[in-house]
């Protein structure tokens, strides 16, 4: 019987930040007197979207891929994702100069296939189902005989992820409240790990679609519910919680909120126009849950993790 393997600690983040150090950015903390003035609040945002492949999954799959040894790494390594995480491993690979297999569902935004390729990656795409990324992965893995990496419920991902709100705490100290989008979970339960070390005090809130809301009504119902297949702008957050992140989120998170769909897109759009900055709309969550509810946010210092910002311009969501 395969044994759960363990939530990673913040020494374990510790270690993914020296090892991750050559292949990322620290990235920078930007605000907007505007944002913050129609939040009633005080905003910063980490830009993740300025990180390498454009998203934070780089420093989990560097993470990953550099903790491997070269025996695992010897038939490359294998993921499904609808684009991020594929993306980060297939850079992540490239750098440690073994070959990334991604199972992209044929729905994936064509600018994040074309960046899977361009980083080196093998891309083979899958009807739009997690059941299908998952089989065809297993499939294709019994004979390659390459190492899986999961997109987020692995422990050398979830601690490559939690280097974001550790540099996070680090970049603006005491924060109130830290609001993350949650999709597989990676980035909220690495940023549950970091701020319990760094900063107890900050309240984490997640912020979700409605249109894919498995963590709120896994959170609401306290017990760990899946959706099939949503559908949402937010195409990096459709993915439901792992057997990992799952509980970490339970045990810390404050809440969990649901925002619709053209609250994410003006939330985006608000973004491109005050921080001058190209972000997802599965970044934008965070901002729409801080304008949806401006009460839980009145007056606190608030820092927000923009994810990522691989769009693919000639299908703008307005």
């Amino acid at each position: 019987m395969t044994s759960t393997p363990a939530l990673p600690n913040f020494d374990d983040v510790k270690q993914a930040q020296a090892r991750i150090a050559p292949l990322v950015h620290v990235t920078p903390i930007h605000s907007s007197a505007q944002l913050s003035a129609l939040a009633g609040c005080e905003l910063f945002f980490k830009c993740e979207n300025l990180q390498k492949t454009g998203a934070f999954k780089a420093r989990g799959a560097c993470n990953a891929i550099f903790s491997l040894a070269r025996q695992q790494l010897r038939n490359g390594v294998i993921t499904h994702s609808s684009g991020n995480h594929a993306m980060a491993l297939s850079y992540a690979a490239a750098q440690c100069r073994t070959k990334a297999t991604v199972i992209m569902p044929s729905d994936s935004l064509k600018s994040k296939k074309d960046s899977v390729k361009s980083y080196g990656g093998e891309l083979i795409e899958c009807t739009p189902t997690l059941d299908a990324r998952e089989s065809t992965m297993q499939a294709i893995q019994a004979k390659t005989k390459a190492t899986f990496v999961h997109p987020y419920n692995d422990p050398l991902v979830i601690a490559g992820q939690a280097t974001c709100a550790a540099e996070f705490h680090e970049q603006v100290p005491e924060l109130d409240i830290l609001v993350t989008p949650v999709g597989g979970g990676g980035i909220t339960s690495g940023s549950c790990i970091s701020t319990m070390a760094l900063s107890p005090d900050t309240r984490i809130i997640a912020a979700e679609p409605k249109a894919a809301d498995d963590a709120y009504q896994s959170f609401q119902a306290g017990k760990l519910i899946e959706l099939p297949s949503p559908t949402t702008v937010a195409d990096g957050l459709k993915t439901n919680l792992g057997s990992l992140t799952w509980p970490c989120i339970r045990d810390n998170v404050s809440d969990i909120v649901t925002v619709e769909e053209q609250e994410i897109v003006n939330a985006t759009r608000l973004i491109w126009q005050r921080l001058k900055m190209v972000v997802e709309p599965s970044s934008a969550v965070v901002l729409a849950a801080v304008l949806k509810y401006p009460e839980a946010f009145k007056n606190q210092r608030v820092g927000l993790i923009l994810t990522g910002g691989n769009v693919d311009i000639d299908q703008l969501p307005w």
